[in-house]
């Protein structure tokens, strides 16, 4: 399962879905306008649902603001259906508002994309601060996974220094799977593909699947430990 909790609704729309024809979303679920199982959709793709989004997602972020519990809003909802799935991954916007706050209360691990830019780094240090008081006051279970550098380009110095310093900075956290920039990742969404579908031979395709296996044996050992 895959929730897009992001109001640009990418995630949605990379899967070849029409946000124009969405009749429920993750704004419902939020909102509490329509039972769960109304907003979920299959994806085309064997054993792969998501609950897409779209525009209105980002009133959510308003209504929200005086309601009741409203930081639990979407692990309520994940409670009814989570036993049907093997994973659930939640796609979130990139800012900490009350949409990736309910994503972080319903979550038990967080992976953290991080393009190999200088100013990237001192947003993580930021977001490591975020997820320590939400731990704290709000879902003890919460874990950070690990840090994934993408966009990496080997022929820059600056790639390789930044994934130096979060290397030096947090090394129990970054992902030995570098994700190359490639123009073939920017393509696939505008055709509604998965990089594995859209160029499965691709260096970039291989990288992710050698990343999925990481996360794996990762996410075995943050939840043992």
């Amino acid at each position: 399962m895959l929730i897009d909790c992001d109001p640009q609704g990418n995630a949605t729309t990379s899967l070849g879905l029409d946000k124009r024809t969405l009749q429920a979303t993750t704004y419902d679920v939020l909102m509490q306008t329509a039972p769960v199982g109304q907003t979920i959709l299959n994806t085309g793709r064997d054993q792969f649902d998501i609950i897409p989004a779209d525009q209105d997602l980002a009133g959510a972020a308003v209504e929200l603001a005086n309601a009741d519990r409203r930081e639990q809003r979407l692990r309520g909802a994940i409670e009814e259906f989570a036993t049907h799935y093997d994973r659930i991954v939640i796609d979130c916007p990139p800012s900490l508002g009350l949409l990736t706050l309910n994503a972080l209360v319903a979550t038990d691990g967080v992976l953290i994309p991080l393009q190999c830019e200088f100013l990237a780094l001192e947003g993580l240090a930021q977001l490591k601060g975020t997820l320590d008081r939400v731990r704290d006051s709000l879902n003890p279970k919460l874990r950070i996974i690990g840090v994934v550098m993408t966009m990496y380009d080997g022929r820059t110095n600056l790639a390789q220094q930044v994934v130096d310093e979060v290397q030096r900075h947090f090394p129990r956290l970054i992902f030995r799977t570098l994700i190359p920039r490639s123009v073939r990742i920017s393509e696939a969404p505008s055709y509604g593909k998965l990089i594995a579908e859209y160029d499965p031979q691709g260096r970039s395709a291989q990288a992710y699947a050698v990343l999925a296996e990481e996360i794996v044996q990762r996410e075995e050992r943050v939840y043992e430990s």
